[in-house]
């Protein structure tokens, strides 16, 4: 039993966007058996892209239902059926969005027409739904209307399923269960029903029981699910078609997820995380003392021996960065690396510098307004812990800092510890430091929110 489904939003976030239309039509395997079709208030605006491409203005929704009035007809409809769709990842996740904004886990089988026809209909030249539909010669009335896409992927469905008749009879798992015609054998499927919605890291083995890959996710069952269903490239495809064992571990934070990710992979070195360990991070941002014991910054490709203030995916980048601590804090062209010349720097000679670079201004005082500069990358050497999340309601997680570097996290129970500082450095496993881990703390505490941070 099957759901056939198209849907049309406001945009292409399942986040921030809408859903505007949904259609939907009830499959036995041979024959449509119900529908249901109807245009949905986003309660936002529809923007005028979105309105070209689909027809569908905002005042046609205006008087539309919202998704919580046919949110029910929508469980109903779709109760012990298939979620079939084509590119369902998309259409799937806007619906879940909508039931999460309400409060209800919505979770169905999926069944993507793009994979099956890939699958069962190789050599075509693109597996959109206008071309695919063109070259089997389906009409499609109303394209980028819900009704009219969701009717051509039935067409399409009941094409692939007549052809996979032909090739499998009816030995075919095909339609009863997608996955599995695209997993490895050996991959117990029932354990992917075990993978928590939670942050975490996770393990992908080959059939000889070697670690090919490890990833990270701010939802382990959601990213997991993404790897077992990825036709996007040839090495996601062979790395799915290897995976034979899954494990994880849930985290609680992001951070912890971000921080064990990295060093695992840095220890184990899993085959199909290569790419991931050359950096884009490939520009550093230096300071050191000059001979007269001003506070210098320099920028420059990194080495494996560099300890940069920060790291930059491209020159452009760094020398942007530069440009703004000299203009912020009142810094010296010259000494920041921006201007080379052997006397004075330009903005000295119209007199925005002070003179830092022709010993006019003392460097007591220059090294205060760059050391305030430095400050923005570093941990000034500072004792603290970041306190976030755990795993559980009475947990935190704990990341060390101590003289500015890594040392390592842990877990505390805060009906049994509280927050003292004896019980926080208790937890502590240590984890060494490096320049990725420093970016990945910097980065998090520069964009993320963190429950606390407690000093000692």
């Amino acid at each position: 039993m099957y759901a056939i489904i198209d849907i049309e939003t406001t945009g292409g976030s399942p986040k921030w966007e809408k859903i505007t239309e949904i259609a939907m039509y009830l499959h036995d395997g041979t024959q449509i058996t119900g529908e249901f079709v109807t245009l949905v208030n986003p309660e936002k605006n529809i923007p005028y892209y979105i309105t070209n491409l689909t027809g569908i203005t905002n005042e046609m929704v205006e008087n539309a239902p919202r998704f919580y009035e046919i949110a029910k007809k929508i469980v109903e409809l779709t109760e012990d059926r298939t979620f079939v769709a084509h590119n369902a990842r998309f259409d799937y996740s806007f619906i879940r969005q909508e039931f999460k904004s309400l409060g209800f886990n919505y979770k169905r089988n999926t069944l993507d027409t793009v994979a099956l026809s890939r699958k069962l209909l190789p050599g075509h030249r693109s597996y959109s739904l206008g071309n695919i539909c063109d070259d089997l010669s389906i009409s499609i009335v109303g394209r980028h209307r819900a009704a009219g896409d969701a009717l051509a992927t039935v067409r399409l469905f009941e094409i692939l399923m007549e052809k996979d008749r032909e090739i499998n009879g009816s030995r075919s798992t095909l339609f009863r269960n997608t996955k599995v015609s695209k997993l490895n054998p050996k991959l117990d499927i029932t354990k992917i029903e075990n993978i928590p919605e939670e942050p975490g890291v996770y393990y992908f083995y080959n059939e000889n029981d070697d670690l090919i890959y490890i990833g990270k996710s701010q939802n382990l069952r959601q990213r997991i699910s993404t790897h077992l269903s990825n036709n996007s490239t040839h090495r996601a495809m062979e790395m799915r078609d290897q995976i034979a064992d899954i494990d994880w571990e849930t985290t609680g934070s992001e951070l912890i997820a971000l921080l064990k990710e990295s060093s695992e992979i840095k220890k184990n070195k899993p085959v199909f995380n290569r790419a991931q360990r050359r950096t884009n991070f490939q520009w550093g941002l230096f300071s050191f003392t000059d001979q007269n014991g001003y506070i210098n910054f320099r920028y420059g490709l990194l080495d494996n021996d560099d300890s940069p203030l920060s790291v930059f995916t491209s020159k452009d980048k760094v020398k942007s960065t530069l440009n703004s601590l000299v203009e912020k804090y009142g810094l010296c062209q010259k000494l920041s690396g921006l201007y080379e010349t052997e006397g004075a720097c330009f903005q000295y000679q119209v007199g925005i510098c002070r003179g830092a670079c022709c010993g006019k201004e003392s460097a007591k005082e220059y090294n205060i307004k760059a050391t305030r500069a430095t400050e923005e990358f570093l941990f000034t050497r500072r004792n603290f812990f970041i306190i976030d999340t755990g795993r559980c309601i009475e947990e935190r997680c704990a990341v060390k800092i101590v003289n500015g570097k890594y040392a390592g996290y842990g877990y505390f129970n805060i009906n049994e510890m509280g927050f003292g500082l004896s019980a926080i450095h208790d937890c502590i496993k240590p984890w060494a430091d490096n320049r990725d881990i420093q970016t990945i703390l910097k980065q998090y505490l520069k964009n993320k929110r963190v429950e606390k941070i407690v000093e000692f």
